[in-house]
Formats: structure tokens, C-alpha cells, sequence
């Protein structure tokens, strides 16, 4: 049995203590958090055990689910690393760059597993698109959601923007060529708001809107390619497909529409989407790593590449309120 400890069990590490308890082939062996509120709540309804420090839940456990605020990322991962105990941590995956170049280092000495949780990796809809073979050259990008104050901590990048970074990196097999961006603080110290501009080695461009003051929810991508079209939305988990028809689309709602070149056959598709508890496939993805001696879906790697971009896009905002 894997005995897993979680560090932080506020908003979303409740979510998390109560996935952990439904992952067949672990023990939860406890948490820590300083919050009483959070404790005293976690204690009574999971009826699990509070460790008074971080020490003696590493002692207990093999591996650590970190789900604190991102300023205590690099402490919590380093004194599990030290320990050798296996590491989950929240994105993102520390709180600037040079903890996170030390936790990528100081992982792969350990010869730990690390995860860095980008939940949208395990999206259904997501999940579901992948079945066609996605190659983008030009992707479109809406991440938008309603002010709260949880999360301010950190700019709309590191908060919401950094899901699509880590999916966009993900996809395009390519070098970033350059940046740009703009984005405005309205309602924190930090920028609430952003647009950015992605270009790539391969010729693929990428523009991505983020906003956390918005009146509704929209969390879309949309991917263009030589002969097809692939939308996503991970809100409402539906995935749909435009292309090129071939024999393989079967028999796939299709019209046929006039060009230079002569009738082409459009095919529409909108692949299964099968219901999936994201937060639980994540953690489930980091065991079989861990029992299997495999790599992590998300490695600490990828969790660095998607900062890495974060912050060169930060540097671009922030030289522009100084021009």
C-alpha cells in the first residue's frame, strides 16, 4: 500500500484528501495544515490524522501531495525531496524561477516522482480530442472566469493562464520563438487580465485571453491545422472535430462545399466524451508512476517549461507598464 500525506487542506485540498480516500492501493496517512478551521474541519468529516508538523507527516507517508499556497511550494517539495518521498505539488510548480530550476534539479538527483498538478492535462474533453491526430499551426485560446479573491496571490497567468501554457507546450512540438503581451491589474496588485501572443519555432502562433474579472465562465481552445479544425471546451466537456473527410471519419455527418480545387467533403464529429473525475485521474496517474516505476504524465520538467513561458510573459507585461 502507498501511503500518501497531503500538506494543505483548504478549498481544493479537501478535494484532494477526499479523492485519496477513494484511490484503491493507498493509505492516507494524514495532512498537515496550521489552519485549526481547516484541520478541525478535515479531522471530523475524513476522520483522518493531523500531523503537528510537516517532519512527521513526511516521516509517515512515502509519497506528498502538496496543495498549499504557490510561496511554500519550493519549501514543502524540498524537505520532501530531502526525505525521498515522492512528490504532487500544485501548479505552479514553485513561486519564481530559480526554485523552480532547483526543484528540477534536486528531483532528478533524488530519482523521485514528481508531478506538478495541470489538471486540464486530464480533462475529459481534452482527453477526447486527443484521439485525432493534432499537429496546430495557428490556436486560439479563452480562459475566463468570475473574481475571487483566492488564488490573487499570484497573477491571472500563474492562475488560470498557465493551464492552456502547459497544454499548448504539450501540443506543439516546437521551440518558443517569441512573446507578446499586455495585461492590466483592476481588481489585485497584480495583472487581472491578459492577451498574449505565442509564436513558435515550427511557424504555429498561439494567442491566449485570460481573465479572472469576467461576468461568465469560458474556458475554450480552439486548433487550426492543415485540413481540420478542433475545438474544446473544457467547461462544459465537449470536443468537436471539423476535417477533411477521409474513409477512416466512416459514417461521420459530412456536406460537401465548392473550392479552387474542385467539391471537398467536410466531415463534423464530436468524439465521446466519457465522464471523469479530472483531480482523481491526476492522482491516480501519479501512483501508477510511482508502482510502476514510470514516468508522471506531468513531469516537474513540464512543470517548469510551463512557468518558465508564464514568466517570460510577465517580464513582456511588466516592460510595457514601464515604456
Amino acid at each position: 500500500m502507498l501511503r500518501v500525506g497531503v500538506i494543505g487542506v483548504g478549498y481544493l485540498g479537501k478535494f484532494h484528501v477526499s479523492n485519496w480516500r477513494a484511490i484503491s492501493g493507498v493509505v492516507l496517512a494524514g495532512f498537515y495544515d496550521p489552519d485549526d478551521i481547516n484541520a478541525t474541519t478535515v479531522v471530523q468529516e475524513y476522520g483522518i490524522e493531523r500531523f503537528n508538523t510537516v517532519e512527521e507527516l513526511l516521516e509517515a507517508c512515502d509519497a506528498v501531495d502538496i496543495v498549499a499556497p504557490t510561496s511554500f511550494h519550493y519549501t514543502l517539495a524540498l524537505a520532501a525531496i530531502k526525505k525521498g518521498r515522492h512528490v504532487f505539488v500544485e501548479k505552479p510548480l514553485a513561486g519564481n524561477m530559480e526554485e523552480a530550476r532547483a526543484l528540477v534539479k534536486l528531483a532528478k538527483e533524488a530519482g523521485i516522482k514528481f508531478q506538478v498538478g495541470h489538471i486540464e492535462r486530464f480533462n475529459p474533453a481534452f482527453i477526447a480530442a486527443k484521439a485525432t491526430t493534432i499537429n496546430p499551426m495557428f490556436i486560439e485560446v479563452h480562459r475566463l472566469a468570475q473574481f475571487n479573491p483566492r488564488g490573487t496571490d499570484v497573477s491571472v497567468i500563474l492562475d488560470l493562464m498557465i493551464h492552456d501554457i502547459d497544454i499548448i507546450l504539450h501540443l506543439v512540438k516546437s521551440n518558443v520563438k517569441s512573446v507578446s503581451a499586455n495585461g492590466v491589474s483592476v481588481m489585485s496588485d497584480t495583472p487581472d487580465i491578459a492577451n498574449v501572443r505565442i509564436e513558435f519555432d515550427n511557424g504555429c502562433v498561439a494567442n491566449l485571453t485570460s481573465s479572472r474579472i469576467s461576468m461568465k465562465k469560458m474556458r475554450k481552445m480552439r486548433l487550426f491545422q492543415k485540413d481540420a479544425y478542433i475545438g474544446i471546451d473544457f467547461l462544459q466537456k465537449k470536443t468537436e472535430v471539423i476535417k477533411l473527410y477521409t474513409a477512416e471519419d466512416g459514417e461521420a455527418f459530412t456536406f460537401d462545399i465548392e473550392t479552387n480545387n474542385g467539391t471537398k467533403t467536410i466531415a463534423i464529429a464530436n468524439p465521446p466524451v466519457e465522464e471523469a473525475n479530472a483531480i482523481k485521474a491526476e492522482l491516480e496517474a501519479f501512483c501508477h508512476a510511482i508502482t510502476n516505476n514510470t514516468e508522471t504524465p506531468v513531469t516537474v520538467v513540464d512543470g517548469y517549461r510551463a512557468m518558465e513561458v508564464a514568466h517570460l510573459i510577465l517580464e513582456k507585461i511588466g516592460n510595457r507598464f514601464h515604456e
